[in-house]
């Protein structure tokens, strides 16, 4: 009779793991239930969102663009997906560089700014996670962004960005998350860039004449010239297409280890700037302000220095 009082007493454990190993399995069929249900709900949203970048009017586009910035939020899966399109709807909109650079750069800023569309698109595209491209490069190259300005005050997150020989005249980047970007022959004159964290980026041949950059990082920044002539032995007899920084403000700006040379800083406003093993050979100086710059460990081989303000300058020759 012991085994009949075993069997007893073991049968209603045994009913109990029954009941929640088929509580546990209706658990995680409901799960996946659900989340096939989710993604078929993003990719309905997603499509629809689409189909109204294609329309003809404002309204549309922007409710377009913001109903892909709110899957992004919600679809960390379809997030690099979104982040294409979005650079793809913003470079089509924007008008080609290759004809507004052209024009003449007004004295008044304001005088051009994106579209509506356009600013909404780079908006979503700068309070995205970074954290979740994937790889994903958001491509602005030879757009018209004259005046960019952002619709919000957001941090502006785009890191690895390129802005190949695009029009950015008083664009304001202000704050700007901007590491690793590619401005390579880009037009930023009298652009808004004070701390900006450009560490790192390729400013190859691009004009900053009069941009703001105070305070901004650019260590490990390239502001080299985009070519070089040579004499019949080889040796470099000039630079072409420098980066311009003429005039610029870029008081307190980080410019360690930052590669310049042949760089154009006539007259720029660089006090208290950081060089420290900056490669600054060939470049131009001339009647800058470099009061208490430090220049320690920096390549200075045919700087040009006539005119400058160097008091209480560190690593730099009193004459010259």
């Amino acid at each position: 009779m012991r085994w009949v009082e075993l069997v007893a007493i073991t049968l209603p454990g045994l009913a109990a793991v029954a009941a929640l190993l088929f509580t546990w399995v209706q658990v995680g069929q409901t799960s996946r239930e659900l989340r096939i249900s989710e993604q078929g709900q993003i990719t309905t949203r997603f499509n629809a969102a689409v189909t109204n970048l294609g329309s003809q009017t404002l309204d549309v586009w922007l409710g377009g663009i913001y109903a892909l910035q709110r899957i992004m939020q919600d679809s960390a899966r379809d997030h690099p997906t979104i982040v294409s399109v979005l650079a793809a709807f913003a470079q089509e909109h924007a008008g080609s560089s290759k004809q507004s650079v052209k024009e003449p750069t007004d004295d008044v800023a304001g005088l051009h700014t994106p579209k509506a569309d356009v600013t909404a698109a780079i908006t979503a595209l700068a309070k995205r996670r970074p954290d979740r491209d994937n790889g994903t490069v958001i491509d602005l190259g030879t757009t018209d962004l004259r005046g960019l300005a952002l619709t919000d005050n957001a941090a502006i997150t785009l890191p690895g960005a390129v802005f190949l020989e695009a029009d950015l005249r008083f664009a304001d980047f202000t704050g700007a998350d901007l590491r690793q970007a590619d401005f390579q022959r880009a037009n930023l004159e009298r652009a808004l860039l004070e701390k900006a964290n450009l560490r790192g980026a390729l400013l190859t041949s691009a004009q900053l004449r009069r941009a703001a950059l105070a305070r901004a990082d650019l260590r490990g920044a390239d502001l080299t010239c985009g070519g070089f002539g040579t004499d019949s032995s080889g040796r470099v007899t000039r630079y072409v297409h420098c980066a311009v920084l003429e005039e610029a403000s870029m008081d307190g700006a980080d410019f360690r280890d930052a590669k310049m040379i042949g760089a154009n800083l006539l007259r720029a406003s660089l006090n208290g700037a950081d060089f420290r093993g900056a490669d600054l050979t060939d470049a131009d100086l001339r009647d800058a302000s470099l009061n208490k710059a430090d220049f320690r460990g920096a390549k200075l081989t045919g700087v040009k220095l006539h005119g400058a303000d160097r008091a209480g300058t560190r690593g730099l020759a009193a004459g010259g």
